[in-house]
């Protein structure tokens, strides 16, 4: 979407809703905005309810432009991982990727058994150079005892950054209990991935890493203060939005200074 103020200036912002981790569908988003029609003010921007996260971040981001103030910062000097396919492909397609110079990278687990994804990652961290980085995302799908399996195998290797979200997000509690077992750090991803779960999560006592998608955390003013507030170890992932968005999510962590590599690492996953 595009927005022109009454001076003529344009600027973009992008609606990209997946309902399924927690935002508004694409057709409540095309609803709304077909309710606004083709003209809308501040007020009604500022007014868009938490019920389409997507829609406050893209006409939130499209606002913010326009602030001269805010001298928005380049992005271009933020470190972006890079997306590994699950199992043993993921061995294959890393020397492509490290060629393009990604230096921290996320593979999934909990797709195989157990055992089988444990000799995969142990070829995998092998085929690492020294400093590069592996995020190990679960998705949620591991049991308590599959969690402790992992968190001590990644906990002697020093090139695990993290494990992402290794319980269900009802499990809160059970992984909070994990993150003061092991060394290993956990990251949230599912659990948070609405500014309602963010604040909900920090009430709950989460104190570990936030993996939150922008595209669908609703303003983006409103999102920067509660990370800076609490002082919140964020990684910013993909919601697979178009340059418009990720350009507004980058710079939206450029002005944060979040220093963990950022989750757009997507491109491969496309087709020219």
């Amino acid at each position: 979407m595009q927005l022109t103020d009454e001076r003529g200036r344009s600027q973009s912002g992008e609606i990209a809703p997946i309902p399924w981790f927690g935002s508004e569908s694409l057709e409540s988003a095309i609803e709304w905005c077909q309710h606004i029609g083709d003209t809308i003010t501040t007020s009604q921007i500022y007014g868009i309810p938490d019920r389409l996260p997507a829609c406050q971040f893209g006409f939130g981001s499209a606002l913010t432009a326009f602030n001269p103030a805010l001298d928005l910062p380049c992005h271009t000097n933020l470190d972006i991982s890079a997306l590994l396919p699950s199992g043993a492909a993921a061995i294959d397609c890393l020397p492509a990727l490290l060629s393009q110079g990604y230096a921290t990278f996320k593979w999934k687990i909990g797709v195989l058994p157990i055992a089988q994804e444990l000799a995969i990652w142990a070829q995998l961290t092998m085929a690492l150079p020294p400093g590069v980085k592996l995020r190990l995302d679960a998705n949620g799908g591991l049991n308590y005892a599959q969690a402790e399996q992992w968190l001590s195998a990644g906990s002697c290797q020093p090139q695990i950054e993290f494990i992402e979200q290794p319980l269900a997000p009802n499990l809160l509690a059970e992984t909070i209990d994990l993150a003061q077992k092991y060394p290993l750090p956990i990251a949230l991803d599912e659990s948070v991935a609405t500014f309602d779960r963010i604040q909900a999560t920090y009430a709950s006592g989460w104190r570990g890493i936030y993996v939150i998608k922008p595209g669908i955390a609703g303003f983006p003013w409103r999102l920067a203060e509660f990370i800076q507030r609490h002082q919140l170890d964020v990684v910013f992932s993909s919601v697979l939005e178009t340059n418009v968005g990720k350009t507004a999510a980058l710079q939206l962590a450029s002005s944060l200074n979040l220093t963990r590599s950022m989750g757009f690492g997507v491109d491969d996953w496309f087709e020219e």
